[in-house]
């Protein structure tokens, strides 16, 4: 019945799945959230069947599902695709969240992503770059295409420690080891502290959740290691305050300084739905380290971000999400309403996609009004 249920999800182009005791399985599709009327109500016996397959061969994630209440792991349907799933406990019953990983890893070019994105990451060999977003904004899948292009043209040893694994990545010139937590290494802390001692010249840290793993992410970066990661932040601003603000105070102005001179950029995205209706595309804040921006970080100013963001667009290939809703409309990739619904400043976006420009005029000029 598992089987059935996500093969149908995946001819519906579901990303992903609901399950859980006492309703018919859902989905979100293109359209939103569907539910698949052509199955049985799923009972507790029936969603037992579910767990037992899930977890076998997982006796880890199956200890820990049992003790906490919730458990992160992966599941294959063979040659068909993979999962990423979050099995939980609610009402006393079960439930279970399964989101579409396919076997192929995207093309970079496909991802409609700004290009400056895996230029940065090409032309770098130490440092730290953060994909930020909610949960399902698409930061495993840009940091899956962005590694993978670094696999296709450069030989380099590189160490995933992820919870779960989610993309299968296949040695192109690059030596790559991947490492599930729970099942290879007891923790993100754990895997990247034993990475530093696997000649590792990329480390992929799949999340940053303690003060411990934030600290090892910048000694790697520190010394000489190109260290991606993610966070569940919505922009730059609120990146940078969550990491320092992981610290107790006193050590918060020595990682305010680690960052400044290890941070390369913060890529914070989400997806929005396409003019077409045909599924959804990324919008991303871009922010490139620069000079004035590492001023900001040092001096607490980061207030000043988003406008230093903004001017470096020329520059520096940087954009805020209105600039680049603004560059999405202009294509007709995106219609007026999603434009404003994800703006940050929605009141100066709708004047720029009405053609009227929301900069006061400047000193000497004569405003006519007719």
């Amino acid at each position: 019945m598992l089987e059935q249920i996500l093969k149908k999800a995946l001819q519906l182009k579901a990303s992903d799945i609901h399950l859980k005791v006492g309703t018919k399985p859902v989905i979100r599709g293109e359209k939103g959230l569907e539910r698949l009327e052509e199955f049985p109500v799923i009972d507790e016996n029936l969603f037992n069947i579910f767990i037992e397959s899930v977890f076998r061969g997982q006796p880890k994630k199956r200890k820990e599902f049992e003790e906490k209440g919730q458990a992160d792991l992966s599941y294959s349907l063979p040659h068909v695709s993979r999962f990423r799933v979050n099995v939980y406990k609610q009402r006393g019953t079960y439930a279970m969240a399964l989101r579409v990983i396919p076997f192929d890893i995207p093309l970079f070019k496909e991802l409609n992503l700004p290009p400056v994105m895996l230029q940065t990451a090409l032309k770098h060999s130490a440092g730290l770059i953060l994909v930020t977003g909610p949960t399902g904004s698409g930061k495993s899948t840009t940091l899956a295409s962005i590694i993978n292009e670094i696999n296709k043209r450069f030989r380099k040893v590189i160490i995933t420690i992820e919870d779960p694994i989610e993309y299968l990545f296949k040695d192109i010139l690059c030596f790559i080891s991947q490492r599930e937590v729970g099942w290879d290494t007891t923790s993100f802390l754990d895997g990247l502290r034993a990475a530093l001692r696997e000649d590792p010249d990329i480390i992929f840290v799949g999340e940053i959740r303690d003060p411990e793993t934030a600290r090892t992410a910048l000694h790697a970066a520190e010394t000489g290691h190109l260290v991606f990661s993610t966070l569940h932040t919505i922009d730059a601003v609120e990146t940078i305050n969550r990491f320092v603000g992981m610290f107790p105070a006193e050590f918060r102005e020595q990682i305010r300084q680690m960052l400044a001179s290890t941070l390369l950029a913060v890529y914070s995205q989400r997806l929005v739905r396409r003019k077409d209706g045909s599924g959804k595309i990324p919008v991303v804040e871009v922010m490139i380290m620069t000079s004035t921006i590492r001023e900001a970080i040092l001096e607490n100013r980061l207030h000043e971000i988003p406008d230093l963001i903004e001017k470096g667009k020329s520059v520096y290939s940087s954009q805020t999400f209105d600039q680049h809703l603004e560059e999405l409309y202009q294509k007709g990739l995106i219609d007026f309403e999603t434009a404003l619904l994800y703006a940050r400043r929605p009141a100066d976006l709708e004047l720029k996609l009405r053609g009227i420009s929301s900069k006061p005029p400047q000193g000497g000029e004569e405003i006519i009004i007719s």
